[in-house]
């Protein structure tokens, strides 16, 4: 079976029920603090948008499942777009389906699409050794523009995050054994990809004077790995562009956050 002929596959729906314990469980994984109460206490709680992404990480799970990639594929960039805010507790139906499969030669690019009434969101996995089917290669990455010097902060990442993120949905190993991580050249677990967004998303809220819980557009190409416990450069600009580095090397590129 070709990697072309998943475009458009339906991966099925489901419902995805989660309470406030849920809710601030997450936001103690993306590094909000104890007195953050409208993120950590129920009185008051607001939820973070980006949770909604631990709900559908199903959908790229049933795509490996079904036996489109291997292991060796990995998260390559994170689309969210937000419809409405996430209720405190409750259930969303989520509907998940792929999009395009794109040609890259050595490898392919499947966009694994999961839409409920709240979000929009899509995964972009990038998968070695299925390309090569005669498909069409996709856009192209956008030149990059010469910009002033944005703004600067750091995103503190902690020694648990990756174990404490673990338990909102991404289970995979790489994140908690050093066996498996070294198996992809990371002698030390890495931190989840969508943690260190989710994460980056309040840094720049505090930079921008504006509630976490008020995101409404997040985009983010991840390009290479972060260690639980680093502390990361963020530089961002106006538009809502950031880039996130580590030792001076990109970790998040072609980043956008947008706030209501």
């Amino acid at each position: 079976m070709s990697a072309a002929d998943w475009a458009g596959r339906d991966l099925g729906e489901r419902t995805v029920a989660y309470d406030e314990k849920d809710a601030i469980l997450y936001a103690l994984a993306v590094g909000a603090a104890a007195t953050d109460l409208d993120l950590v206490f129920e009185d008051r709680l607001r939820v973070l948008p980006t949770f909604g992404l631990t709900l559908a990480q199903w959908a790229p799970d049933v795509l490996a499942a079904a036996g489109a990639f291997d292991d060796r594929a990995v998260h390559g960039s994170q689309t969210l777009e937000v419809h409405r805010p996430l209720p405190r507790t409750g259930e969303l139906r989520l509907s998940a389906r792929v999009g395009d499969v794109w040609d890259k030669g050595s490898a392919a690019i499947f966009d694994v699409i999961v839409e409920c009434d709240e979000f929009t969101a899509t995964w972009s996995l990038f998968a070695p050794g299925v390309g090569g089917f005669g498909g069409e290669r996709g856009p192209a990455r956008a030149a990059s523009t010469e910009r002033p010097e944005g703004r600067r902060s750091v995103v503190q990442t902690f020694a648990t995050q990756a174990a404490l993120y673990r338990l909102t949905g991404d289970r995979h190993r790489i994140h908690i054994d050093p066996e498996a991580s070294a198996r992809i050249g990371q002698p030390t677990p890495i931190l989840q990809g969508l943690c260190t967004l989710a994460a980056t998303t309040l840094a720049l809220a505090a930079e921008q004077g504006a509630h976490p819980a008020d995101l409404i557009a997040l985009q983010g190409r991840f390009s290479g790995p972060v260690i639980p416990g680093d502390a990361l450069d963020l530089e961002s600009w106006p538009d809502g562009a950031f880039e996130l580095r580590r030792d001076g090397v990109s970790v998040i590129s072609d980043g956008r956050a947008v706030f209501a």
